[in-house]
């Protein structure tokens, strides 16, 4: 893709949606040439000296080449496959390193639920990068919402807003999953949830279950909800609701029986939590 940025417009209909994109581009600078580059608007521009503060979010992921980003708490280091998450009313200013310049591809972000998704621990966190490395899926997501952004179809704001919620998750699960990976606890984690899925007809013994890992109990909830999000107890749960509800729609077994072969005695019990999970009961997904 040659290099491009585009400053968009957002309707009515879009900013209820509660998220919109300012601007996408892709930029290549080469070794030794001035940055930033200019003729951008004033609201972005910046001078190394000074810095910027902006008022949107900008999600910008270096693929190619070295630099540097310095925000109030101090200077990191950039390489490829880094992002850098720029917060509204964060001063900071980056460039790339002289010798080898860089490829940065961005995205300009603001409405009401990029601000909740930026309450997020990783995303929010002290430092403004994250390391991801070249990922095919990360780079996707910038090549769709080029794309979209492009060609400017009705509607197409709605739909590269989701990629760039998608974008966002994929950097936080990759967070998620770094210490893991390729780690014994990354197989005593998988073993778990392969054993909650082998029983979702009846309760189980996490304390047993952590000590058949070789874990001791508290270590394993901690390490399981870092791991999924969500405590031990409430993932078998879910795994049982979603079996609940696929069993509720493609069989024919009686809502008493689907409650049995979930692990649930109380068909009364059974049927309140359904609801309570889902915002809908199980006699509605027979009825639909």
């Amino acid at each position: 893709m040659t290099d491009f940025f585009k400053y968009l417009t957002s309707s009515t209909e879009d900013k209820q949606w509660g998220i919109t994109l300012n601007v996408v581009g892709k930029g290549t600078v080469q070794p030794g040439s001035p940055y930033p580059v200019p003729d951008h608007p004033s609201a972005y521009e910046f001078k190394w000296k000074t810095g910027r503060v902006l008022s949107e979010y900008q999600i910008n992921y270096i693929t190619e080449g070295d630099g540097e980003i310095e925000t109030e708490n101090g200077k990191i280091k950039i390489k490829a496959g880094t992002v850098m998450l720029i917060k509204p009313g964060m001063w900071h200013r980056y460039r790339p390193d002289k010798k080898t310049g860089w490829t940065e591809l961005y995205i300009g972000v603001e409405g009401d639920i990029i601000d909740r998704l930026f309450t997020n621990p990783i995303l929010n966190a002290r430092s403004p990068i994250i390391e991801c490395g070249l990922k095919e899926s990360v780079l996707d997501c910038y090549h769709r919402i080029f794309e979209l952004a492009q060609k400017e179809k009705p509607g197409y704001q709605l739909i590269a807003s989701g990629i760039a919620i998608r974008l966002l998750g994929s950097l936080v699960a990759h967070v998620k999953n770094r210490q893991f990976k390729g780690t014994p606890l990354e197989v005593a984690m998988e073993d778990a949830k392969f054993k909650m899925r082998t029983q979702l007809n009846q309760d189980i013994d996490f304390t047993e279950l952590a000590s058949s890992l070789n874990l001791g109990y508290s270590y394993f909830r901690k390490m399981f909800k870092k791991h999924t999000g969500v405590s031990p107890g409430q993932y078998h749960l879910h795994l049982r609701i979603m079996k609940a509800r696929e069993l509720l729609a493609s069989t024919d077994l009686p809502i008493k029986q689907v409650a049995v072969e979930t692990g649930f005695e109380s068909i009364h019990y059974f049927s309140r939590l359904f609801k309570n999970k889902m915002g809908y009961s199980p006699s509605e997904v027979r009825k639909n």
